[in-house]
């Protein structure tokens, strides 16, 4: 979604809300995120809130298993139309008046997103030997001794 930022960096006061949904071309993202919110512009201060959400199934990092996923965020970013520095990470720069506001959000959830997705906190995951799921199943598979250590296996079965 673009938004025309002119009116409102030109007037102290202005306020533009918005509501809408949108789906990340990427990062895992399926479902349609939800977003509502305002820029507005506070003793020539240009803040943007944005309330975002939605809700998917991924599948479990351990044993694949799909699992639902529910976010819920809200971002708040001040805009500015110059920067003093370009080395500034606190101010979004918005140099022609119009701003997508999709691709900042995209950024904005995924650096958000957990990097593991558990079905439940104690998942015990696939047996790496058969692939049974060890949460459903107990496998009997014995783990694989080390090459290196088998000389050491040997010495314990026959005592």
């Amino acid at each position: 979604m673009f938004i025309e930022l002119e009116p409102i960096f030109n007037n102290i006061g202005a306020k533009k809300e918005f509501s809408y949904s949108f789906s990340p071309e990427d990062g895992g993202i399926e479902a349609p995120v939800n977003v509502s919110g305002a820029v507005e512009n506070r003793a020539g201060v240009v803040t943007l809130t944005a309330n975002t959400a939605f809700q998917d199934m991924v599948a479990c990092d351990r044993c694949l298993k799909p699992t639902p996923r529910s976010f819920q965020k809200q971002f708040t970013h001040i805009l500015t139309p110059t920067l003093n520095s370009e080395d500034n990470d606190d101010f979004i720069l918005v140099e022609d008046m119009h701003f997508d506001l999709n691709a900042l959000l995209r950024e904005d959830i995924l650096l958000e997103l957990p990097t593991k997705v558990l079905c439940k906190v104690d998942c015990k995951g696939l047996c790496p030997m058969c692939g049974a799921n060890r949460n459903e199943t107990a496998c009997g598979c014995k783990k694989p001794v080390d090459p290196r250590l088998a000389v050491l296996q040997e010495l314990l079965s026959d005592s």
